[in-house]
């Protein structure tokens, strides 16, 4: 009985430790100022990482998450092919529905959805990493200015809809208007305004920016790979016309 007491408090001691130490690191959200300022920051973010060539491509690549996660995007027909371990999915994003498949097998039932539903979630995570700095005019954000030292940060908080409801993010800028950094507040993280950059960026075959390594404030750096886009099937790597069915 005393080791169980002693092990609850230890328990006890060691959760509000964890506690404090969250609160300490953690910062509270800025309160940013909305209007014409803001929006032409906004718009000068889109206009360095060349949103026009970004709504142009068709066809999008990645991999995330050490490589383990792949995805083929037909960002026309906003349709996934989302690959881990032994399975796939293709699926239709706005439905959330489509065809899963594990170790070459097609599913149904509740084996389809359970992938179906792995790959939903991994899916508004990744691509949201792939492609945050698009996302910024999405209905339901809002974009304010937060100033910090003499520096203008870009505040886009996403109040409904989108890919995280809820959360709010702020830009910093370099001097061309490129992101370098973000600060986080999300519900899945304790820290809340834990900051990491935005760097090694490289353009798409037509123009458009994507940041492939993101460090800071995270336990290690996140890189994504396999990087490619355009207009054909086989600028990404397929060759299958069909790829894309459902």
């Amino acid at each position: 009985m005393k080791l169980l007491k002693w092990g609850g408090i230890i328990l006890l001691i060691i959760m509000l430790t964890s506690f404090a130490c969250v609160k300490m690191i953690s910062t509270d959200l800025p309160k940013g100022t909305t209007g014409q300022e803001a929006e032409a920051l906004a718009q000068d973010m889109l206009t360095a990482l060349n949103k026009p060539a970004w709504d142009q491509l068709r066809y999008l690549r990645w991999s995330f998450f050490g490589g383990k996660h792949h995805y083929h995007w037909d960002k026309l027909n906003n349709i996934a092919i989302i690959e881990w371990k032994d399975n796939k999915v293709v699926m239709n994003l706005d439905q959330v529905n489509g065809r899963a498949y594990a170790n070459g097998v097609e599913q149904q039932g509740e084996d389809k959805q359970k992938l179906i539903d792995k790959a939903w979630g991994f899916w508004c995570n990744d691509s949201f990493w792939f492609c945050a700095p698009f996302k910024i005019m999405d209905k339901g954000v809002s974009r304010s200015i937060v100033e910090k030292e003499g520096k203008k940060g870009l505040l886009v908080s996403y109040e409904s809809g989108g890919v995280t409801p809820g959360d709010s993010y702020l830009w910093w800028l370099d001097d061309n208007n490129i992101p370098s950094s973000w600060q986080m507040w999300t519900k899945v993280l304790p820290v809340k305004g834990i900051e990491n950059t935005w760097e090694e960026w490289v353009s798409l075959g037509n123009g458009a920016k994507i940041s492939t390594a993101h460090g800071g404030g995270l336990p290690m750096k996140v890189k994504l790979s396999n990087v490619a886009g355009g207009m054909n099937l086989q600028d990404i790597g397929l060759s299958d016309a069909k790829a894309f069915d459902l």
